[in-house]
């Protein structure tokens, strides 16, 4: 049997997915000190699957700024 291409991504899906396994479930539950060390696995609570927004490089633009900013006051200063 071979697998769909949807899957062959360095062994994650290429998109995300609305549903986490049950490892995945306990080990949020366990940042979230919410996971009590001996309870049963079964019957885990829904947990919120958090998806990563990947925002634009402002800072970048801003640091670059800010040394064009640091020539010109050193250029003022050897006047």
């Amino acid at each position: 049997m071979t697998i769909d291409k949807s899957l062959k991504r360095k062994g994650r899906l290429a998109r995300l997915r609305s549903v986490i396994s049950r490892d995945e479930r306990i080990a949020q539950m366990k940042t979230d000190e919410r996971w009590v060390e001996g309870s049963s696995p079964f019957g885990l609570p829904k947990l919120r699957v958090v998806r990563l927004v990947v925002g634009k490089k402002k800072k970048k633009k801003a640091a670059e700024g800010d040394k064009k900013d640091d020539k010109k006051k050193a250029a003022v200063k050897k006047k």
